[in-house]
């Protein structure tokens, strides 16, 4: 009995604090999702860079716009709109006669033609192009959901260079309840498991050159 009473108290203590934990967890369950939603969109102070670059996927809307804005302010001379062919015109074309036509100046906004079909083909087809700008500090703009990601992905696959994420806002991601909204919840999923993939499988694979 004694042996009996002391195996329960050395698999008790552990026992209680793991029920502990996971009652405090389930207690918290939305805090919890609401931090990792918000993880999501990471939004820097805007500061005077060498460039704002623009990625591609968004040339009619937030975007490019928060792009053209960021060197109207003054916080840079440029903005390079990037991004794939659209209907046979760079993307970036499209989005700078789109701005054209909402009123803004076209000067100091670029258009930089890629093939990519990835945030990391993006960064790799871009780097070259930074570093050729002698880019130094660039402000990074992309959709909220994507700006985590997008920071990440910069980081880790053009060293030297320092991106600040300024990402627009985006509609269709609602961080505080992504669970609720069919939307926000594809988009969750989605970027979390590409950072995943970033970080334990695409940058380990780019390190040893394959």
């Amino acid at each position: 009995m004694k042996l009996r009473a002391r195996r329960y108290r050395i698999l008790g203590a552990p026992l209680i604090l793991l029920l502990a934990a996971a009652a405090i967890l389930w207690l918290e369950r939305r805090a919890v999702m609401v931090a990792l939603g918000n993880y999501l969109v990471y939004n820097q102070a805007a500061q005077p860079a060498d460039l704002v670059l623009v990625l591609g996927g968004n040339f009619y809307g937030p975007r490019v716009l928060k792009g053209a804005d960021l060197v109207a302010e003054g916080y840079a001379p440029v903005a390079l709109f990037s991004g794939p062919p659209y209907q046979g015109h760079p993307q970036g074309e499209v989005a700078i006669a789109f701005l054209a036509r909402q009123g803004y100046a076209t000067r100091g906004l670029e258009s930089f033609a890629t093939n990519a079909e990835s945030t990391i083909e993006e960064a790799n087809a871009l780097c070259p192009e930074l570093r050729r700008r002698h880019a130094k500090r660039v402000l990074l703009v992309t959709s909220s959901y994507h700006s985590r990601r997008s920071a990440i992905v910069f980081r880790l696959f053009c060293p030297g260079v320092d991106f600040i994420s300024v990402p627009s806002s985006d509609p269709e991601y609602r961080p505080s309840i992504w669970w609720m909204d069919p939307g926000s919840h594809r988009l969750f999923y989605s970027e979390w498991e590409k950072i995943l993939g970033t970080v334990l499988v695409a940058y380990p694979k780019h390190l040893v050159g394959g």
